[in-house]
């Protein structure tokens, strides 16, 4: 028998202290390099966009990696990368935490869309806002000071 698995996750997480660091320019740069880590660890890339402060990734997990070590794995890489080609001038890091939510299949195409027209998302919203209700939409209680 076979294994099969549909594993699909929308991660999403901020610049340290949410600076306003990831400037349009170097995007493009920064999420080819995130999209080769993912292809390299067999994971397949839906979707990334972001904004200068956050960063959104739907994509396929492979069933041999941990969520956790992967999003741990892509900040680190990309940090890395981010530094040594001085690609932001003022990008401090990421922030520690992240959000990961699973991700039924017959969403997937509105879920793209969502990530894909983030520049025009945003000119109604604010991260903090857009995260409140990403996280109450997945059912998960948190700390609003945790937030900021």
């Amino acid at each position: 028998m076979s294994t099969y698995t549909q594993l699909l996750y929308h991660i999403v997480f901020s610049t340290y202290q949410r600076t306003p660091s990831l400037s349009e320019n170097g995007r493009p740069e920064l999420f080819a390099f995130i999209f080769g880590l993912l292809k390299n660890k067999n994971c397949h890339l839906y979707r990334i966009n972001g904004m200068e402060d956050h960063i959104h990734i739907f994509t396929h997990i492979h069933p041999t990696i941990q969520v956790s070590s992967l999003i741990k794995d892509i900040k680190l890489a990309s940090s890395d990368m981010i530094k040594r080609n001085r690609l932001f001038d003022h990008f401090e890091g990421w922030q520690k935490g992240y959000g990961a939510f699973s991700v039924n299949y017959s969403s997937k195409d509105k879920l793209i869309e969502y990530i894909k027209s983030q520049q025009e998302h945003h000119q109604k919203i604010d991260f903090i806002t857009e995260y409140k209700r990403i996280l109450e939409e997945n059912g998960i209680r948190f700390d609003e000071k945790y937030l900021l």
